[in-house]
């Protein structure tokens, strides 16, 4: 990331308030000021990085004890049986906010939530070459 702090940096340094529904001294959850659904949730880490992959263990693993937790407070709170967890990479990828973030957004029987397209293709032509990129993976 560059000299000039995200949003979610701004947030955290609480320079932009926000809605808090968690915080602790790695992670800290709030609404979306633009969300797709009633209860659309951003959970960021504290540690500042664009990218998952830059993430430490450290901050992987609190995102990953609290985002099962927000998940849950948000089906309970708003009623939802249905949700999707987002996590974009890079421009191309759709990402807006250099800062790793997950969306939790609930869907709703009224439609609201995340509109998805998956278009589906085939696992790599053989299964020689799908073991090897396994393997290389």
């Amino acid at each position: 990331m560059g000299d000039e702090p995200t949003i979610f940096g701004r947030i955290l340094d609480g320079d932009i308030p926000c809605h808090r529904v968690y915080e602790d001294q790695d992670v800290l959850a709030f609404l979306d000021v633009g969300p797709l659904s009633l209860g659309h949730v951003l959970v960021i880490p504290k540690e500042r990085v664009a990218f998952l992959h830059e993430l430490s263990d450290e901050a992987a693993a609190a995102l990953g004890r609290v985002l099962p937790r927000i998940a849950r407070a948000v089906m309970e709170v708003t009623g939802c049986a249905d949700y999707n967890v987002l996590q974009n990479n890079g421009a191309d990828a759709h990402q807006a906010v250099f800062h790793v973030h997950f969306h939790i957004i609930p869907k709703h029987a009224d439609g609201s939530g995340l509109g998805l397209v998956w278009p589906a293709g085939e696992l790599v032509q053989g299964e020689t070459l799908a073991a090897a990129l396994a393997e290389a993976i």
